[in-house]
């Protein structure tokens, strides 16, 4: 600008110079002030964005590379092309316009008031009228960067996410991941279920709608713990008289193709963590009432406020509306969509619903569930659903896992009741206790065995198989049915409780994630009788790549030969019957036993008992008459420890 002045050398530039300040303040001032009127910028509460760094952290930088493809780490490849939509004027490039997962060059972070949610933004993100949602604190950013990976994987990219606090704004920036600013200032830690801020979260969903809703886009809101994995748009597409589609907690299949639930035989909860609105007058309605009563009573659960809202009004069904029936206030149409492709952790998880029918799931939400988030992840983790960073795939001290070689009569003989069950179960723990003490002997990461049960869990008393379900017994059930997750990922005092026992899930060796440095470094341990010839493990000549080894061996024993073996990735055991005589280091035992005790749950529930849960023990057959029973008065209701 100086450069301008003193060059000019006349006073008719000096003037016109004047001139064209003078109209550009003046144009300024009249999009300044159209804009404050026209009310695009949406604020989420009275605090603010406030930027605590001015460049990315280290663990943060745009050459983490948290993702893998294949065997090779790597960031997701940017699809300038497929990342933005269509329009007739293109806009200019700038960190909200940037395709996804295409990382900043810049090394602070922008001025605080570009992340605020505004229509344009939304506007250059839809598609086809349409825009995704989620939103969150710092404690799911890997759920965050789960759920945008699985919809960019499908090419779906009219995306948005929700940062409930400061540091996940900036983490996500940093990730190329589209962030705009909700201004909750939101504690980053994970609030629990249930919780006072989990409630509050929830009136933030609500919040949110409301103000997506006016810019005029079709929205389909989720929550971060589910993750698609079949397109949802052209689905979504096929009912255009619905004004609101929403997922539920049905567990009783009600059809057996794809088509809406019937929702007269509906009596799961209208689930709100998958659901799709149009801006219409009706749903707009809905939207505003849910806000206020939200807002009116902050004991209110956001799900519970909306089923009851919904049902004030429950029928007819909408004549020609292919299964949309009429819901709210009367001119509302809602559609329940299957329960079978769009699952929760019950028909996904357990009933595998959509399998049996020989359908496509559409997606996952991990409700059903135990265990916390940790078990959250962990199921998704199970179904190879979870991307997690390369070193997740590739512990230092390497792996150790076995074959299960469970009894078919444990399996199949017999009627399925609770003793069957726990004979199951029993069995299976037993096996794994002894995987745990050994890899906790030698460093290892246990990749757990698929747990197999014959009854279900549930919080409530039930009759083993919910009835009207097409759960299959024996089912391969989710590590929490039996595990507490949460509790063996704790990390729990050393000296009181020895070295933490790492474990992977039972999918893990056959995810396509895991390197193929680890799935070719294996040994296979063939256990042996001791006396036997077969059985020298000092013989040089045994076959490349498997070791005879004596059952019954001690902790020395142990120690001693896989000493030999630190370099090999994965040792994995034909079995863990008689594996492992015991600890000679009686504290190490000790200690050991006083972790591996906690890391087993309750199986739920008998019906008719007051308690009606039963304690797993990890160390049930050093009980002779042990018996699966729940506690007989409230004062032995504890863990059996």
């Amino acid at each position: 600008m100086a450069g301008c002045w003193e060059g000019s050398g006349g006073k008719p530039l000096l003037t016109s110079i004047y001139v064209t300040v003078l109209a550009g303040a003046i144009f300024s001032a009249i999009v300044i002030f159209s804009t404050l009127r026209s009310g695009d910028k949406v604020s989420f509460s009275v605090t603010g964005y406030t930027s605590s760094s001015q460049s990315p952290p280290p663990s943060l930088l745009p050459d983490d590379k948290i993702f893998r493809n294949g065997n090779s780490a790597s960031e997701p490849t940017p699809n300038t092309s497929a990342n933005h939509p269509s329009h007739a004027v293109q806009k200019p490039q700038n960190i909200l316009t940037k395709a996804i997962w295409e990382v900043p060059v810049d090394k602070k972070m922008p001025d605080p008031k570009v992340f605020q949610l505004t229509k344009e933004m939304v506007e250059y993100r839809a598609k086809d009228n349409v825009i995704i949602v989620t939103f969150g604190n710092y404690a799911f950013m890997d759920f965050i960067l789960n759920w945008v990976r699985h919809l960019t994987d499908l090419n779906v990219f009219n995306l948005l996410v929700g940062a409930m606090d400061t540091k996940l704004l900036e983490a996500l920036y940093w990730k190329g991941v589209p962030v705009f600013d909700m201004g909750s200032n939101m504690n980053t830690i994970d609030v629990g279920w249930g919780s006072p801020t989990f409630h509050k979260m929830g009136r933030e969903k609500v919040l949110l709608i409301n103000a997506l809703l006016p810019y005029g886009y079709e929205l389909l809101m989720c929550d971060t713990d589910m993750v698609w994995l079949k397109n949802p748009l052209p689905y979504l597409a096929r009912y255009p008289e619905a004004d609101v589609l929403t997922s539920s907690d049905q567990v009783i299949p009600t059809v057996t193709d794809d088509s809406l639930d019937l929702w007269p035989q509906v009596s799961g909860a209208y689930n709100i963590g998958i659901f799709h609105w149009r801006p219409t007058d009706p749903s707009k309605r809905l939207a505003k009432e849910w806000k206020e009563l939200l807002l009116a009573d902050e004991k209110i659960w956001d799900q519970n406020g909306f089923n009851d809202i919904v049902h004030r009004v429950l029928g007819p069904s909408v004549e020609g509306g292919k299964g949309l029936v009429y819901a709210y206030d009367g001119t509302l149409k809602l559609g329940i969509l299957p329960a079978s492709i769009f699952c929760s952790g019950h028909t996904y998880f357990v009933q595998a619903m959509y399998a049996q029918f020989r359908l496509e799931a559409y997606a996952v939400h991990t409700t059903f569930q135990y265990a916390g988030t940790e078990g959250k992840r962990h199921r998704l983790r199970e179904a190879m659903l979870f991307y997690d960073p390369p070193e997740y795939y590739d512990s230092p001290g390497g792996f150790l896992s076995f074959k299960p070689r469970i009894p078919k009569g444990l399996l199949l003989d017999g009627a399925h009741t609770l003793e069957t069950h726990f004979s199951l179960v029993n069995y299976q723990l037993k096996n794994i206790r002894t995987a745990l003490a050994i890899a906790s002997l030698l460093n290892r990461t246990l990749v757990m065995p698929p747990i197999w049960c014959r009854f279900d869990r549930m919080w409530f008393g039930h009759p083993g198989i919910m009835e009207g379900t097409i759960t299959r017994q024996p089912f391969l059930c989710p590590m929490d049915h039996v595990f507490e997750v949460n509790v063996m990922l704790k990390d729990l005092p050393e000296d009181e409780f020895g070295p933490k026992i790492d474990f992977r899930e039972y999918s893990f060796l056959q995810n396509p994630l895991v390197p193929n440095q680890v799935k070719e470094s294996v040994l296979e341990v063939q256990l042996c009788d001791g006396q036997s010839m077969k059985c020298n493990i000092d013989n040089e000549t045994t076959q490349l790549g498997v070791l005879g080894f004596p059952k019954q061996s001690n902790q020395e024993k142990f120690l001693q030969v896989f000493s030999r073996y630190k370099d090999v990735k994965v040792i994995q055991f034909s079995s863990m019957e008689d594996a492992f005589q015991g600890f000679t280091n009686k504290e190490m035992e000790n200690k050991f036993r006083n972790r591996v005790k906690r890391y087993v749950g309750i199986w739920c529930c008998l019906p008719f008992r007051d308690p009606g849960h039963i304690y797993y023990d990890m160390f049930w057959d050093e009980k002779p008459g042990w018996k699966p029973e729940p506690p007989k008065t409230r004062e032995d209701d504890h863990p059996p420890w």
